[in-house]
């Protein structure tokens, strides 16, 4: 044999031996007769074999062409489907997707984002990872997600960040707590007030740092929890407040708490993060452009 044949003459082989005719097997292949016939003498001379035998009426194949055929079957099959999946990798229909998020994002608005898009891509597999923002960061790092749904404060470092909404920090307290009956309720409160706060490395920790040292108040925290459904017990226990976004209230557990806005006004905003200059994988770019354009209906 001098050379290996191309899929093109072996698909255009399997045409002719699966419909018995060179007219035929041109018809569904697209092509002219003599083409055909070109494309099948040259495969004959690539394997220097007969492969049909031909008259006036029948197309056969010969010992040889049988052999053949099996295994220019498999070949033409493996490669069309090896790039069906290529072609559906490169337009984001398939592949794998780490996104990570922040606990209560994790928890109420991913979930819903994931159930949409896994309806017209149901071949991406998805992979959560739930924590704290600090940690995130570091995930990014070590290349460990490809996206991640977060707030921030402030601009962060070697990410690129896109908004996709804003919503203001509240006091939290129990609904039997006299705190729930000022109006309006002031940063001040948590001078007078236990605070309960958030983990250092948490993405409301870090806001609420900020705003009271935009506000001029400085509110020693009690106790410090990595974990919104702890921060609930202890309010629920009559052991303090928190202030917290209005997005984290289900996470707190079963307690009876009251959200109440506070004054003056302090936002975080919510967005989807990747890594500055690197290029995202076919899957999550099209996951990307799917919460750019349906988030507003989200909130």
């Amino acid at each position: 044999m001098a050379w290996s044949p191309n899929v093109s003459n072996l698909r255009a082989f399997v045409a002719v031996a699966n419909a018995g005719s060179f007219s035929e097997a041109a018809r569904v292949l697209n092509l002219s007769q003599p083409a055909l016939s070109r494309t099948i003498r040259l495969l004959e001379e690539q394997m220097d074999a007969r492969l049909f035998d031909r008259d006036t009426r029948n197309v056969s194949l010969t010992t040889s062409g049988a052999a053949l055929l099996p295994v220019a079957e498999r070949l033409v099959g493996d490669f069309e489907h090896a790039f069906t999946e290529l072609a559906q990798l490169f337009a984001g229909e398939r592949g794998r997707l780490v996104i990570g998020a922040l606990p209560s994002m994790a928890a109420t608005l991913l979930p819903r984002l994931i159930k949409d898009f896994q309806q017209s891509h149901p071949r991406v597999e998805i992979v959560v990872r739930d924590t704290l923002s600090g940690t995130l960061e570091r995930q990014f790092q070590e290349r460990q997600i490809d996206l991640a749904l977060i707030a921030i404060s402030q601009p962060l470092e070697e990410l690129e960040f896109t908004p996709i909404a804003t919503e203001p920090f509240g006091l939290v307290c129990a609904a039997n707590s006299a705190t729930n009956n000022e109006d309006p309720i002031s940063w001040d409160v948590f001078t007078t007030q236990p605070f309960i706060a958030m983990a250092p490395l948490s993405s409301v920790r870090i806001a609420t740092d900020l705003a009271f040292s935009k506000v001029g108040v400085e509110a020693k925290p009690l106790f410090e929890c990595a974990h919104l459904a702890t921060v609930g017990g202890l309010i629920e226990a009559g052991l303090g407040i928190s202030a917290l976004p209005r997005s984290t209230l289900p996470l707190l557990g079963p307690g009876q708490f009251v959200w109440r806005p506070l004054t003056p006004l302090v936002e975080r905003t919510l967005g989807l993060a990747r890594l500055a200059r690197r290029s995202l994988s076919p899957a999550a770019a099209a996951f990307a452009r799917h919460i750019t354009m349906y988030s507003a209906s989200y909130f």
